[in-house]
């Protein structure tokens, strides 16, 4: 088979697929219909897919003059992804299979060494829960690491990521692959929570999106146009380097960011300390804030407006239609409210503003999104950046309901 045949039968095959995945149960005739293929085609590759062991026959449907139909579904435990969301002070796994629904889930600690003891950590995460819910370690295909920097795609390192030791100097995907024994792709943390709100959450529909995360780091993930600005080396959307908030010529900001320093947990348990001579942990700043601690609401008060003011910048640059707030501050709703309040004296038009809807969790289903994509490309058709295959309603509504 020549490469044009071999290129136009991966576009069928791609196309067959997405309508089973997507309108699925379906017959043959309604496959044609929606992709244009001839029958003879559609039966041909609908027959691999099966022998393959991805698509099933689910029974028959009537059809016209009394006549029935064969009708295919995805079968969605045919493979599983790995999903990840790897933070500076907490990690969370869990595992998908096709249809996007998830198996297993664990959240642990993020090992404080770094490197490849996180890779290994994640690893033993991932098979711990596949296990505990048998599932096959060869039917995992796929993990999708949310990072808390920029990977680097010719080195396999991430930059810009001082909260986890080490991944700057090794190849952190190559490590991946090679502990886990399969594919392994890296995507900016919080560009997965932006993709997983604009899929699933807060976002839905909308295609001018921003997400600003801020817990012990701070980022941004923005989607203009419908698509997810990157960068020319993923850094877009490092807001933690926005010369805010601390001096940006101080050796610390080129390293943890200016921006980053002034309102993550450390700048606000800092804050607190100079206030009130007394070292808490940011959710007693909450705490004490809420029992009206003066100190503290001063704290909560001055983080939102940094806060307010990096919205701001985000707003002036992009003009997204909603700004989505996420991460262990950010979701707090002191913090919504504070910045609601603040942003009208300091820009001059609205800016919608209001926390995700997908919690905790909206880097893990963003990453899911990513590897449906990324694997449909590569077991049913040729490679698309960001394709991401739909998921059927029905799975959608009961994944939402599970959280």
């Amino acid at each position: 088979m020549n490469d044009s045949l071999r290129i136009s039968r991966k576009f069928s095959q791609r196309s067959v697929m997405e309508a089973i995945v997507q309108g699925g149960p379906i017959s043959r005739a309604s496959i044609s219909k929606q992709t244009g293929l001839s029958k003879q085609t559609i039966s041909e590759i609908v027959r691999g897919l099966e022998e393959e062991g991805w698509v099933q026959e689910t029974g028959r449907t009537s059809g016209h003059v009394g006549r029935t139909a064969v009708t295919y579904e995805l079968v969605c435990d045919a493979a599983f992804i790995i999903a990840v969301d790897l933070g500076g002070t907490k990690v969370r796994v869990a595992i998908t299979d096709l249809a996007c629904q998830i198996f297993a889930e664990d959240t642990a600690p993020t090992d404080p060494r770094g490197g490849r003891f996180v890779v290994e950590q994640i690893a033993a995460m991932a098979f711990d829960a596949a296990d505990r819910q048998k599932i096959a370690r060869e039917k995992i295909r796929l993990a999708v690491v949310g990072v808390p920097g920029a990977p680097c795609s010719e080195t396999g390192r991430v930059l810009l990521a001082p909260n986890i030791a080490g991944f700057d100097t090794m190849d952190v995907v190559g490590a991946f692959e090679e502990v886990l024994g399969f594919g392994a792709m890296l995507e900016n943390d919080v560009n997965l929570a932006v993709l997983g709100e604009n899929w699933l959450g807060q976002g839905q529909g909308i295609d001018n999106l921003a997400y600003v995360a801020l817990g012990t780091g701070v980022g941004s993930g923005l989607m203009v146009g419908g698509h997810l600005v990157r960068g020319v080396s993923n850094a877009a959307g490092e807001m933690g380097f926005l010369p805010l908030g601390a001096d940006p010529f101080e050796a610390e900001s080129l390293r943890t960011g200016a921006f980053e320093r002034a309102v993550a947990s450390h700048g606000m348990a800092e804050r607190y300390a100079a206030l009130s001579g007394k070292t808490v942990a940011v959710p007693t700043i909450f705490a004490k804030a809420e029992a009206g601690d003066a100190a503290a609401l001063t704290v909560l008060d001055d983080t939102a407006r940094y806060l307010a003011a990096g919205v701001a910048a985000i707003a002036a640059i992009a003009n997204p239609q909603k700004v989505i707030l996420g991460g262990s501050i950010g979701l707090r709703p002191e913090m919504l409210e504070r910045v609601k309040a603040f942003l009208p004296q300091c820009f001059p038009y609205p800016v919608n503003v209001e926390t995700g809807e997908l919690g905790a969790r909206a880097a893990i289903i963003g990453a899911a999104a990513i590897g449906l994509g990324q694997l449909h490309n590569t077991l049913f058709g040729v490679d698309a950046p960001d394709g991401r295959i739909s998921l059927p309603r029905a799975n959608v509504n009961a994944l939402r309901e599970a959280m």
